[in-house]
């Protein structure tokens, strides 16, 4: 097990640059599995674990890999469609993503339910309804899917929900379908355009991303290209949240500020001092911080990733704030942990109720999950005293170097095995 250790209630200075986006990495990998002859490049490619597990999926498959820093490229050309078992599919929920790549290419998969946080019921039934529209048949048995297709021809598709992982999913599976396909209600993140922009590149046709009407033209043919992941807009949420806890002035560059437009108009109606340049926003030291109340939504609203990280900047707020979830339902399980430190949280169905500010204190707690463990991250870095925080691997899924990014900054902080 990973446990981080945190000597607490440091001010922190400095710049942190933000790594490729983990949520276009964990499709954009998968993706180059549609290219059939000619080598791809990804470059800006964060070194997280979920990077990780993709890769050993990859040379499973019989894909060639060259990491090199932040560039890795990919020789997918002697691909096998070879079943993917629990053991590679539980590791992270992005494993997914294989259903459309292996459906396209080969029109079959055979592979066992994704993992992932748990952080409330996440069936893929629209991935699934989609794959049945455009002409594949789908069964289930003892936690494994056999999708298969005699062709795949294009379907209009109306999502239910405007699901991030279904659009991308349907893209990479229409690419290299018969006809057209067309995405009604799609999601709209950046990180669809990014996909998008890749497959393009690779000879696809694909129109109208990050809008909610996405036209996927079928092509016979994808090959290998080079693309740049962009920054990841999550991770610089957090580290933006971070500054404003417990920061006397703090620089967050590669970033691409639209993407955090949401999270800046909260910032600033906290009354957080800040200044956005072209591709950085820098955070200043903030007293007398504002509460406020947040409800998270499909981009461009509130980020879901967000709102647990937000909870601990809440806690410093003089007064009593409030984050209605509406993503997910079990995404309030950090509460728990922060309460041991001394903050003052209740939860009432979806919603939760931060007063402020509080005092938080160094103790033993759990990373719940990728993002809840971003939220005791920040309390460990803003309490007084030591804070140890177990379950680290699920920290580490998503913020690359964060151990080094930190200390760079003055943070007391280190990452051992126990």
């Amino acid at each position: 097990m990973k446990v981080i250790e945190i000597n607490g209630g440091k001010a922190l200075e400095g710049s942190i640059k933000i790594s490729g986006a983990k949520n276009a990495t964990v499709a954009l990998i998968p993706a180059t599995i549609l290219a059939t002859k000619n080598i791809s490049t990804l470059c800006n490619v964060p070194d997280i674990t979920d990077t990780d597990n993709l890769v050993n999926i990859l040379e499973y498959l019989g894909c060639k890999v060259t990491r090199n820093t932040e560039t890795m490229t990919i020789d997918a050309t002697n691909v096998e469609n070879k079943e993917i078992s629990y053991e590679f599919s539980s590791k992270l929920r992005a494993s997914y993503y294989f259903m459309g790549v292996l459906l396209a290419r080969f029109k079959k998969v055979k592979m066992s339910f994704p993992g992932g946080c748990n952080i409330g019921k996440r069936p893929i039934d629209l991935h699934l309804k989609a794959f049945e529209s455009m002409g594949a048949t789908v069964k289930y048995d003892n936690s494994n899917f056999f999708i298969e297709a005699e062709e795949l021809k294009g379907a209009e598709i109306y999502l239910d929900i405007a699901s991030v992982g279904a659009t991308i999913n349907i893209m990479l599976a229409a690419a290299l379908a018969k006809g057209t396909t067309i995405i009604h209600n799609a999601a709209k993140e950046p990180e669809i355009i990014n996909v998008a922009t890749f497959i393009n590149n690779m000879g696809g046709k694909i129109t109208g991303a990050g809008t909610g009407t996405i036209k996927i033209e079928g092509v016979e043919e994808l090959e290998g290209c080079f693309d740049e992941i962009i920054p990841d807009r999550i991770e610089a949420g957090t580290y933006l949240m971070l500054g404003a806890l417990t920061s006397k002035r703090l620089k967050v560059y590669n970033i691409i500020p639209e993407h955090l437009s949401s999270l800046v108009s909260k910032l600033q109606e906290m009354k957080v001092k800040l200044d956005m340049g072209d591709d950085y926003i820098t955070i200043y030291e903030s007293n007398n911080l504002k509460p406020i109340n947040v409800q998270t939504l499909i981009y461009p609203g509130f980020a879901t990733d967000l709102q647990q990280p937000l909870s601990t900047l809440l806690t410093k707020a003089d007064g009593v704030s409030s984050i209605e979830e509406t993503i997910w339902e079990n995404r309030f399980m950090h509460v728990k942990e922060l309460n041991k430190m001394g903050a003052k949280i209740s939860v009432v169905d979806n919603k939760a109720y931060i007063t402020g500010p509080t005092f938080l204190k160094g103790t033993e707690v759990v990373a719940t999950d990728l993002r809840g463990g971003a939220a005791v991250l920040l309390a460990g870095l803003a309490a007084v005293g030591k804070t140890r925080i177990l379950n680290a691997e699920h920290i580490l899924r998503g913020y690359e170097g964060i151990e080094n990014k930190l200390i760079e900054i003055g943070a007391d902080i280190k990452i051992i095995d126990e």
